[in-house]
């Protein structure tokens, strides 16, 4: 009978093979045909691991990494496979939790999952965005301690739906909860929704602060209007009555996630908006209503930036999905380059700076202010730092004024022909379209 193998006899099960029937100095690593290999994680049974040779090597059965092999020449067995003990169970349920800065937060709300969901296949997968107080290695320790913690270190990206998308699709499950690691979300309420769904009564369960009224009293007065007017905003968008379609307290069937994924924005702040807007045939929700609690530990995730993506997610959405949220973020941002342009133009000439001086210190300072703009918001999950903020600067200056040079170019041959306004617009429009394409291509290239 084959030994289950714990600890790092998984890992070393196959060395131990190569090392066996004299392979010591020159292991030769064996053809798939010759040798099974079975390594399971340690969720929900233990760690588990067996290599056993066709011929001549003999078979390695490893505990607590000891080597144990046949002689050569040993007669040819068949090869063997470990079951993975009866306490083992593939996950049913995924806990997605982004994370940042909730070093303090994230073994609390663990144990509370563990307590919670008592009698259910669960994992949980915490993605921290790089945070600068080392949540990652709590989370690191954790799994270490417990068969139902993952990690996720996403480095050089920002951005809760991201975060939340990609620990989604990492998931095997059948169901996917997604929920805040700042313990402002009632864990309770995950028995209720995963009730819910195996009972197949909807493909999403919502987290409602509303359902029962008013249930938001850990957010201060000014986000707790800012979080009713996006709610007004996110129900124009569905033609829904969703009391909360602004909730990060979800859960849904893994397929659903699966199909629309190719359509979501990594971008922005609240990704149940974007899945229930952009799946292709309607989804059956349902609610559950919760108590926003006050915050313990951790920073919000909400700044300018977010506010920013979800009015572009709103109008991307109202498009049809033909204004990107980046596309109309560089534009607002180029839109803002012309007031600051004629603003240091004005301030230049009431100086009695000559005019053509006074423009060229006018456009650059505009340029400039796009580039920061646009780094520090339309581009915020590719942001440059450091001395690459000034070479960046570099690239888009150049690019930007290959986009002045085609858009002149363009008016120029409209204008013949056409209105001045239209020449303008069209000379607009393609020097914007340039730019766009270009910096993203170049200067914010993904690495």
């Amino acid at each position: 009978m084959p030994r289950l193998v714990h600890g790092r006899g998984a890992r070393r099960a196959l060395a131990c093979y190569l090392s066996a029937g004299g392979l010591r100095k020159k292991p030769r690593v064996p053809p798939l045909s010759d040798v099974q290999i079975l390594i399971e994680d340690d969720h929900y049974g233990g760690r588990v691991a067996v290599a056993k040779a066709a011929g001549g090597g003999g078979a390695g059965l490893v505990d607590g990494g000891a080597r144990a092999g046949g002689a050569a020449g040993a007669p040819e067995a068949r090869p063997q496979t470990v079951t993975p003990p009866a306490a083992w169970r593939a996950p049913e349920l995924t806990v997605v939790i982004p994370t940042l800065n909730e070093r303090e937060s994230v073994p609390v709300l663990a144990a509370r999952l563990d307590e919670v969901l008592k009698g259910v296949a669960w994992e949980a997968i915490f993605v921290d965005d790089d945070s600068a107080d080392a949540t990652i290695d709590v989370i690191r320790g954790l799994s270490e301690a417990s068969p139902h913690i993952r990690g996720i270190r996403r480095v050089h990206r920002r951005g809760l739906a991201g975060a939340s998308l990609e620990g989604m699709l990492a998931s095997s499950a059948q169901f996917v909860a997604v929920m805040d690691g700042d313990l402002q979300h009632d864990e309770q309420c995950l028995t209720d929704m995963l009730r819910i769904l195996r009972a197949g009564k909807a493909d999403v369960v919502v987290g409602s602060r509303y359902l029962d009224g008013p249930g938001d009293s850990g957010l201060s007065r000014t986000r707790h209007f800012g979080s009713r007017l996006a709610t007004r905003l996110a129900k124009s968008i569905l033609h829904s009555e969703l009391s909360d379609p602004m909730s990060g307290f979800f859960m849904i069937r893994r397929e659903a996630v699966e199909k629309v994924a190719p359509a979501l924005s990594h971008q922005g702040f609240k990704i149940l908006l974007d899945i229930l807007a952009s799946s292709p045939t309607p989804l059956r929700v349902s609610e559950v209503p919760y108590e926003f609690r006050e915050r313990l530990h951790g920073e919000s995730k909400l700044d300018a930036a977010v506010v920013v993506e979800y009015l572009g997610l709103i109008v991307a959405k109202l498009s049809r999905d033909l204004i990107s949220i980046r596309f109309l973020m560089f534009g607002t941002v180029g839109a803002s380059g012309i007031v600051v342009n004629l603003a240091v133009l004005a301030l230049l000439l009431d100086r009695n700076i000559a005019f053509s001086a006074a423009q060229t210190a006018a456009m650059l300072t505009a340029m400039t202010s796009n580039y920061t703009l646009n780094n520090l918001l339309t581009y915020r999950d590719r942001r440059r730092r450091g001395w690459r903020f000034f070479t960046g600067l570099v690239m888009f200056a150049v690019l930007c004024s290959v986009g002045v040079v085609a858009g002149v170019g363009v008016s120029t041959f409209i204008y013949v022909g056409e209105p001045w306004w239209i020449a303008g617009l069209a000379g607009a429009a393609v020097g914007t379209l340039w730019n766009y394409i270009t910096n993203t291509m170049i200067t914010w290239r993904i690495h």
